[in-house]
Protein backbone atom coordinates (compact mmCIF):
# COMPACT_ATOMS: atom_id res chain seq x y z
CA UNK A 1 0.00 0.00 0.00
CA UNK A 2 1.18 3.64 -0.66
CA UNK A 3 2.60 5.48 1.92
CA UNK A 4 1.08 8.87 2.27
CA UNK A 5 3.90 11.81 3.74
CA UNK A 6 1.15 14.61 3.68
CA UNK A 7 0.38 15.06 6.97
CA UNK A 8 -0.99 18.70 6.83
CA UNK A 9 -2.25 20.66 10.16
CA UNK A 10 -4.36 19.27 13.26
CA UNK A 11 -7.26 19.40 10.99
CA UNK A 12 -5.74 15.99 9.87
CA UNK A 13 -5.17 14.55 13.14
CA UNK A 14 -5.22 10.71 13.57
CA UNK A 15 -8.82 11.05 15.95
CA UNK A 16 -10.30 13.35 13.00
CA UNK A 17 -9.24 10.41 10.58
CA UNK A 18 -9.79 7.56 13.26
CA UNK A 19 -13.78 9.20 13.39
CA UNK A 20 -14.41 9.04 10.08
CA UNK A 21 -13.03 5.34 9.30
CA UNK A 22 -15.32 4.26 12.61
CA UNK A 23 -18.39 6.11 10.94
CA UNK A 24 -17.59 4.33 7.40
CA UNK A 25 -17.41 1.34 9.68
CA UNK A 26 -20.35 1.39 11.45
CA UNK A 27 -22.29 1.91 7.55
CA UNK A 28 -21.10 -1.66 6.26
CA UNK A 29 -17.55 -0.83 4.85
CA UNK A 30 -15.62 -4.15 6.28
CA UNK A 31 -12.64 -4.00 3.24
CA UNK A 32 -9.66 -3.50 6.06
CA UNK A 33 -7.27 -2.08 3.22
CA UNK A 34 -9.91 0.06 2.19
CA UNK A 35 -10.18 1.90 5.70
CA UNK A 36 -6.19 1.98 5.82
CA UNK A 37 -5.81 3.86 2.66
CA UNK A 38 -9.41 6.34 3.66
CA UNK A 39 -7.67 6.68 7.33
CA UNK A 40 -3.95 7.65 5.51
CA UNK A 41 -4.86 9.68 2.47
CA UNK A 42 -4.81 13.55 3.35
CA UNK A 43 -8.38 14.47 2.07
CA UNK A 44 -7.92 17.93 2.85
CA UNK A 45 -5.94 18.13 -0.15
CA UNK A 46 -8.01 17.51 -2.78
CA UNK A 47 -10.51 20.65 -2.00
CA UNK A 48 -9.72 24.04 -1.97
CA UNK A 49 -8.19 25.58 1.41
CA UNK A 50 -11.63 27.05 2.52
CA UNK A 51 -13.34 23.88 2.85
CA UNK A 52 -10.34 22.30 4.67
CA UNK A 53 -12.01 21.58 8.09
CA UNK A 54 -14.76 20.01 6.33
CA UNK A 55 -12.82 17.37 4.31
CA UNK A 56 -12.69 14.44 7.12
CA UNK A 57 -16.46 14.72 7.60
CA UNK A 58 -18.74 12.17 5.48
CA UNK A 59 -20.05 14.40 2.93
CA UNK A 60 -19.44 15.52 -0.22
CA UNK A 61 -17.74 18.69 -0.86
CA UNK A 62 -17.54 21.09 -4.52
CA UNK A 63 -14.24 21.37 -6.74
CA UNK A 64 -15.69 23.96 -9.03
CA UNK A 65 -16.84 23.63 -12.24
CA UNK A 66 -19.99 22.06 -11.32
CA UNK A 67 -18.44 19.00 -9.94
CA UNK A 68 -18.43 17.17 -6.78
CA UNK A 69 -15.46 15.49 -4.31
CA UNK A 70 -17.73 12.42 -3.76
CA UNK A 71 -18.46 11.75 0.16
CA UNK A 72 -16.15 9.37 1.76
CA UNK A 73 -18.97 6.52 1.92
CA UNK A 74 -19.87 6.36 -1.41
CA UNK A 75 -15.88 6.20 -2.49
CA UNK A 76 -15.41 3.29 0.19
CA UNK A 77 -18.33 1.80 -0.95
CA UNK A 78 -17.33 1.72 -4.49
CA UNK A 79 -14.30 0.85 -4.06
CA UNK A 80 -14.87 -2.14 -1.62
CA UNK A 81 -17.50 -3.13 -4.39
CA UNK A 82 -14.72 -2.39 -7.69
CA UNK A 83 -11.98 -4.71 -5.57
CA UNK A 84 -14.12 -7.82 -5.03
CA UNK A 85 -10.87 -9.64 -5.78
CA UNK A 86 -7.36 -8.48 -6.54
CA UNK A 87 -7.30 -6.25 -9.59
CA UNK A 88 -4.67 -4.92 -11.72
CA UNK A 89 -5.33 -2.43 -14.03
CA UNK A 90 -8.54 -0.09 -13.37
CA UNK A 91 -10.43 2.45 -15.46
CA UNK A 92 -11.63 5.83 -13.92
CA UNK A 93 -14.37 7.76 -15.30
CA UNK A 94 -14.34 10.88 -13.36
CA UNK A 95 -11.00 12.06 -12.06
CA UNK A 96 -12.54 14.78 -10.79
CA UNK A 97 -10.59 16.12 -7.35
CA UNK A 98 -8.16 12.97 -8.11
CA UNK A 99 -9.39 11.18 -4.50
CA UNK A 100 -10.85 8.25 -5.67
CA UNK A 101 -8.00 7.69 -8.31
CA UNK A 102 -5.50 8.09 -5.04
CA UNK A 103 -7.18 5.44 -3.42
CA UNK A 104 -7.28 3.15 -6.03
CA UNK A 105 -3.78 3.68 -6.37
CA UNK A 106 -2.98 2.42 -2.81
CA UNK A 107 -4.51 -0.83 -3.85
CA UNK A 108 -4.03 -1.61 -7.55
CA UNK A 109 -0.92 -1.84 -9.95
CA UNK A 110 -2.41 1.10 -12.62
CA UNK A 111 -5.03 3.42 -12.48
CA UNK A 112 -6.09 4.94 -16.10
CA UNK A 113 -8.62 8.20 -15.51
CA UNK A 114 -10.36 9.92 -18.42
CA UNK A 115 -11.27 13.66 -17.24
CA UNK A 116 -13.67 15.52 -19.53
CA UNK A 117 -12.48 19.13 -17.90
CA UNK A 118 -9.18 20.08 -18.40
CA UNK A 119 -8.82 22.28 -15.28
CA UNK A 120 -9.67 19.45 -12.83
CA UNK A 121 -6.91 17.26 -14.62
CA UNK A 122 -4.62 20.11 -13.73
CA UNK A 123 -5.11 20.12 -10.47
CA UNK A 124 -5.30 16.50 -10.17
CA UNK A 125 -1.99 15.65 -11.75
CA UNK A 126 -0.12 18.15 -9.04
CA UNK A 127 -1.60 15.81 -6.00
CA UNK A 128 -0.84 12.87 -7.53
CA UNK A 129 2.94 14.53 -8.03
CA UNK A 130 2.79 15.76 -4.19
CA UNK A 131 1.99 12.13 -2.86
CA UNK A 132 4.33 10.39 -5.40
CA UNK A 133 1.65 8.66 -7.10
CA UNK A 134 3.18 7.30 -10.29
CA UNK A 135 1.14 4.71 -11.09
CA UNK A 136 -2.10 7.03 -12.08
CA UNK A 137 -2.30 8.23 -15.88
CA UNK A 138 -5.03 10.80 -16.58
CA UNK A 139 -6.11 11.17 -19.83
CA UNK A 140 -8.63 14.51 -21.34
CA UNK A 141 -11.07 13.12 -22.65
CA UNK A 142 -15.05 12.74 -23.13
CA UNK A 143 -15.25 9.21 -20.01
CA UNK A 144 -18.15 8.12 -22.65
CA UNK A 145 -15.80 6.58 -24.78
CA UNK A 146 -13.38 4.70 -22.32
CA UNK A 147 -9.69 4.74 -22.83
CA UNK A 148 -9.47 2.16 -25.60
CA UNK A 149 -5.77 2.42 -26.04
CA UNK A 150 -5.53 0.66 -22.89
CA UNK A 151 -8.02 -1.75 -22.62
CA UNK A 152 -9.19 -4.05 -21.23
CA UNK A 153 -9.43 -3.34 -17.81
CA UNK A 154 -10.59 -5.90 -15.06
CA UNK A 155 -12.32 -2.89 -13.51
CA UNK A 156 -13.69 0.02 -14.46
CA UNK A 157 -15.48 3.04 -11.77
CA UNK A 158 -18.32 5.43 -13.42
CA UNK A 159 -17.80 8.58 -10.60
CA UNK A 160 -20.82 10.59 -12.29
CA UNK A 161 -24.49 8.81 -13.38
CA UNK A 162 -24.80 8.11 -16.72
CA UNK A 163 -27.97 8.14 -18.29
CA UNK A 164 -27.38 4.77 -19.20
CA UNK A 165 -24.58 2.67 -19.33
CA UNK A 166 -22.23 3.16 -22.29
CA UNK A 167 -21.46 0.71 -24.60
CA UNK A 168 -17.74 1.71 -25.03
CA UNK A 169 -16.79 0.68 -21.41
CA UNK A 170 -19.05 -2.98 -21.72
CA UNK A 171 -16.85 -3.51 -24.86
CA UNK A 172 -13.23 -2.36 -22.68
CA UNK A 173 -14.18 -4.62 -19.60
CA UNK A 174 -11.85 -7.79 -20.02
CA UNK A 175 -13.39 -11.23 -19.25
CA UNK A 176 -14.25 -11.78 -15.10
CA UNK A 177 -13.95 -7.91 -15.00
CA UNK A 178 -16.21 -5.64 -12.68
CA UNK A 179 -17.96 -2.28 -13.69
CA UNK A 180 -18.97 -0.54 -10.97
CA UNK A 181 -21.56 3.09 -11.69
CA UNK A 182 -24.38 5.12 -10.90
CA UNK A 183 -27.19 4.76 -13.32
CA UNK A 184 -30.29 6.68 -13.53
CA UNK A 185 -31.18 10.77 -13.09
CA UNK A 186 -31.68 12.66 -10.46
CA UNK A 187 -33.61 10.95 -7.47
CA UNK A 188 -33.63 7.73 -9.58
CA UNK A 189 -29.68 6.91 -9.38
CA UNK A 190 -29.24 3.62 -8.72
CA UNK A 191 -25.23 2.12 -8.00
CA UNK A 192 -25.12 -0.79 -10.78
CA UNK A 193 -22.59 -3.51 -10.82
CA UNK A 194 -21.79 -5.45 -13.60
CA UNK A 195 -19.84 -8.42 -14.22
CA UNK A 196 -18.64 -9.57 -17.36
CA UNK A 197 -18.17 -13.43 -17.69
CA UNK A 198 -18.23 -15.77 -21.21
CA UNK A 199 -21.55 -16.34 -20.43
CA UNK A 200 -22.29 -12.40 -21.52
CA UNK A 201 -22.90 -9.86 -18.31
CA UNK A 202 -24.66 -10.11 -14.53
CA UNK A 203 -26.36 -6.72 -13.19
CA UNK A 204 -26.89 -6.09 -9.54
CA UNK A 205 -28.33 -2.82 -8.05
CA UNK A 206 -26.62 -2.45 -4.53
CA UNK A 207 -27.82 0.91 -3.70
CA UNK A 208 -29.47 4.48 -4.29
CA UNK A 209 -27.02 6.78 -4.98
CA UNK A 210 -27.01 11.10 -6.51
CA UNK A 211 -23.93 11.85 -8.37
CA UNK A 212 -23.73 14.78 -10.81
CA UNK A 213 -24.71 14.04 -14.45
CA UNK A 214 -22.69 12.13 -16.64
CA UNK A 215 -22.20 14.39 -19.81
CA UNK A 216 -20.91 14.04 -23.54
CA UNK A 217 -17.90 15.96 -25.10
CA UNK A 218 -14.94 17.91 -23.43
CA UNK A 219 -14.51 21.77 -22.20
CA UNK A 220 -11.35 23.41 -21.19
CA UNK A 221 -12.51 26.29 -18.87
Amino acid sequence: MAEFDLNGRGMTSRRTRDRLVKRLREQGIHNEEVLAVIRNLPRHIFVDEALAHRAYEDTALPIGHGQTLSQPYIVALMTETLLNRPRSRILEIGTGSGYQAAVLAAMVGRVFSVERIQALIERAEKRFHALKLTNVHVKYDDGNEGWSEQAPFDGIIVTAAAAAVPKALLEQLEEDGRLVIPVGADDTQKLEVIDKSAEGFQRQIIDSVRFVPMMKGTTRT
